[in-house]
């Protein structure tokens, strides 16, 4: 299976997927995962991804077009795209396991005030949350997803049960 992270923030991963079950996961080839910069798409001399939200409103959001050359570069005609967000899907173990079935997952962690309503429209699957609260952005939801579903990748648990 292929993970695919898109974050603002890439050096939050290093610990939890550099450790226990996720690297050894990893150490086996039963997973890849890729850490994206959204920066890395970014535009100007400071890299811009964000921009205030169309019709006013506190804070900024990600924006759409950032969001959609990222994918472009990544997505396989396998992927399925999931918008880490707090309106999204509850997350729970029956979700953990269809995830695991796929061959490719794009993880997309909003930040500030979230992304470009436009995102979850046209360049997303499936929204997800991973409960009743507000986080300060997609990177934890994303972690908790990524470990929830390689546990359930074939051959990364020595018991199965």
């Amino acid at each position: 299976m292929k993970i695919d992270i898109i974050t603002l923030f890439p050096k939050m991963f290093e610990g939890p997927f550099n450790e226990s079950i996720v690297k050894r996961a990893q150490d086996k080839a039963l997973v890849e995962i890729n850490i994206h910069d959204l920066r890395g798409w970014g535009e100007g001399e400071r890299r811009t991804v964000d921009d205030r939200p169309y019709g006013g409103g506190v804070g900024m959001i990600l924006r759409v077009d950032i969001i959609d050359k990222v994918l472009s570069e990544i997505k396989t005609k396998d992927a399925k795209v999931i918008l880490l967000d707090a309106t999204g899907t509850k997350f729970n173990q029956e979700k953990a396991r269809d995830f695991s079935q796929e061959k490719h997952l794009i993880l997309v962690a909003g930040h500030y005030e979230g992304v470009d309503g436009r995102v979850h429209e046209h360049l997303v699957d499936e929204i997800i949350s991973i409960g009743d609260y507000v986080l300060t952005g997609g990177e934890i939801p994303a972690m908790v997803v990524t470990d929830a579903i390689t546990r359930l990748i074939p051959g990364v648990l020595e018991k199965e049960e």
